[in-house]
């Protein structure tokens, strides 16, 4: 009877562990050999320019600004603060099958297209006809609703 199959996965296993212990061992010894022991603080520090970009030297006192802590505001705007834009869109049918009774409307100001359904027609609509819709959020996306054909 031959030797059984077990044995020779566990050298191949014990080979692949030896392997991958070495290879630590090794990444190991070049991190220590190219790492940067004794650094000054100089060395370390790291500044931000009048930009918000990061550079090595610091920035120069001269050009520092004063900034008057007065003439500095921070404000929420109330809702009714908020300018609130028309809830009305114009837009053209772009598509519109009505076997399945749903199309899309392009808006003439974001250029967006605009999922609408026959549910939500106010009048029967057809491709290429101009139309004033509101936008709602449906679960995948904006859906228009009151589609009405522009008179």
């Amino acid at each position: 009877m031959g030797r059984s199959q077990a044995t020779f996965g566990k050298k191949e296993n014990e080979k692949k562990r030896l392997q991958k212990r070495n290879s630590k061992a090794e990444k190991k010894e070049e991190r220590q050999a190219n790492a940067k022991k004794g650094q000054s603080l100089d060395d370390m520090l790291a500044y931000v320019d009048e930009n918000g970009n990061i550079s090595a030297t610091p920035p120069d006192p001269t050009k520092k600004k004063e900034i008057d802590p007065e003439t500095i505001r921070i404000v929420t705007l109330k809702q009714e603060d908020m300018e609130q834009e028309d809830p009305i869109h114009k837009g053209t049918v772009t598509f519109f099958n009505e076997s399945k009774g749903y199309g899309f409307i392009k808006d003439s100001q974001t250029q967006e297209s605009v999922f609408v359904h026959v549910n939500k027609l106010v009048n029967p609509i057809k491709e290429n006809n101009k139309v004033t819709f509101e936008i709602e959020m449906g679960p995948k996306g904006p859906s228009a609703f009151n589609v009405k054909l522009e008179v």
